[in-house]
């Protein structure tokens, strides 16, 4: 049978409310079958594209909890498995709060439902299992070992649900000599090279203002599980993912890596600057703030120099191209600072404005939050919390034209839907569920 043939057949059966996936190798078929919506009434009442698929959350502070959040906001029920009595780590990570929950704690765990079961018990982890039972997706960001010596390891839950796929985030990875450190974002920024090229060009290395090693792991390992689904659709079978903070950090050098792999070219901090074009940073303006702009390539750098009225850098020899504009930084940068000096940063706007030059304003927070493209973007949301009140939160940062995220659903408090996972997923009774309670297991 030919490919052509077998793409017929998937068409023809997708008419019956069907999706037949296949695979054609040397006249050899395989298919793969799949359910879905058809009618419109059905797919408007299953459009958020992670619907049906449940996972079980054991992660705490940011990269694991950011993961599932994505999960969440895409529809998928995201199971958050905490300790009694404390909870994520990150609960208690204030000032500020919000009333009694951490501001931080707020921003990376929302449309997610919290359960609180003490694993130092046994009891507890046989509702882990349990529920495993019943989920897609199990992400955990315990040390390397740990799980398993509660019998929640990779091999223990394999045994039990082959179809599950089970991701891990550590700091380092689950073998070799650091696998034992713990994992936090700043130590594997700086084992991983970012903050030693992050800073001013002639001062210490910088801790960036935001946990991006945490935030791309988190990123890294939502893509990773969403590869491993696809696999499981295809073979029904699970795997394990293991991410980790510093592979995530060296894979994300990229540019930089690729300088010193290749040309053996060690790196530098250059403050707002990019190391191979010139301009490309901060400039200070009139008013006292700070004005970004950038030339990629040549025309840009003339078309700068037109609508900032300094015709004679188009005249000189030492800035014709950015090869030479890098080796004379130290002469150009000055001479461009000088002339941003003259107007202010909203006067600098006005000028650029339509040029194709890219450009912007080094906004702080209130500045970012207030912005006509970021307001447009839909990135405020307003949620209802049950103890906090109004909260407001960063929305996603992803639009889709045929899918759409949830509504969006407050963050949990410590154990809020305990009861309704316990009996509406497992059964539990209601004796059972209170002698749980009763004896410390749950919360």
């Amino acid at each position: 049978m030919t490919g052509s043939q077998c793409s017929r057949i998937a068409q023809l059966v997708s008419t019956c409310g069907v999706q037949l996936l296949h695979r054609h190798n040397g006249g050899r078929c395989s298919f793969v079958t799949r359910k879905f919506s058809t009618t419109s009434s059905q797919q408007s009442e299953r459009n958020s594209p992670m619907e049906g698929i449940r996972i079980l959350d054991l992660t705490r502070v940011l990269a694991g909890p950011y993961c599932s959040m994505l999960f969440a906001d895409l529809g998928a029920d995201v199971i958050k498995v905490e300790r009694p009595g404390a909870g994520d780590d990150s609960r208690s990570w204030g000032p500020p709060f919000k009333g009694t929950e951490s501001a931080y704690f707020l921003s990376v765990n929302r449309n997610k439902k919290s359960i609180a079961v003490d694993l130092k018990k046994q009891k507890g982890v046989e509702i882990v299992q349990q529920l495993a039972g019943s989920c897609d997706v199990l992400i955990e960001n315990y040390l390397p070992g740990k799980l398993g010596e509660m019998g929640l390891g990779y091999d223990e839950m394999k045994a039990l649900v082959p179809q599950l796929v089970y991701c891990s985030i550590t700091g380092y990875g689950q073998t070799g000599p650091y696998r034992s450190r713990a994992g936090y974002d700043a130590i594997a920024a700086g084992v991983g090279g970012l903050m030693n090229v992050t800073g001013p060009r002639d001062g210490d290395p910088c801790r960036l203002g935001v946990a991006m090693t945490d935030l791309s792991t988190g990123l890294y390992a939502f893509g990773a599980i969403m590869v491993a689904l696809q696999h499981r659709q295809l073979t029904g079978r699970g795997q394990h993912i293991d991410c980790n903070l510093l592979s995530t950090q060296v894979a994300s050098l990229v540019n930089i890596a690729s300088n010193y792999l290749n040309a053996g070219m060690e790196a530098k901090r250059y403050g707002t600057a990019h190391e191979s074009i010139v301009p490309y940073q901060a400039f200070k303006t009139k008013d006292g703030g700070y004005f970004m702009v950038g030339a990629g390539n040549d025309k840009q750098f003339q078309l700068l120099c037109q609508r900032m009225e300094l015709p004679e850098l188009l005249e000189d020899e030492r800035f014709q191209d950015n090869k030479v504009r890098v080796a004379n930084r130290d002469i150009l940068l000055p001479l461009l600072g000088h002339r941003f000096e003259t107007k202010t940063t909203s006067q600098w706007m006005q000028v650029l404005e339509g040029s194709g030059i890219p450009y912007g304003p080094i906004n702080n927070i209130q500045q970012v939050f207030s912005d006509p493209q970021v307001v447009h973007n839909g990135m405020i949301q307003e949620v209802q919390h049950p103890t906090a009140g109004t909260i407001r939160l960063p929305g996603p940062a992803v639009r889709y034209s045929e899918s759409q995220t949830v509504v969006p659903r407050p963050p949990p408090t410590l154990g809020q839907h305990t009861q309704e996972v316990l009996q509406g997923i497992l059964g539990y009774s209601d004796r059972q569920l209170n002698n749980l309670i009763e004896s410390g297991v749950v919360q």
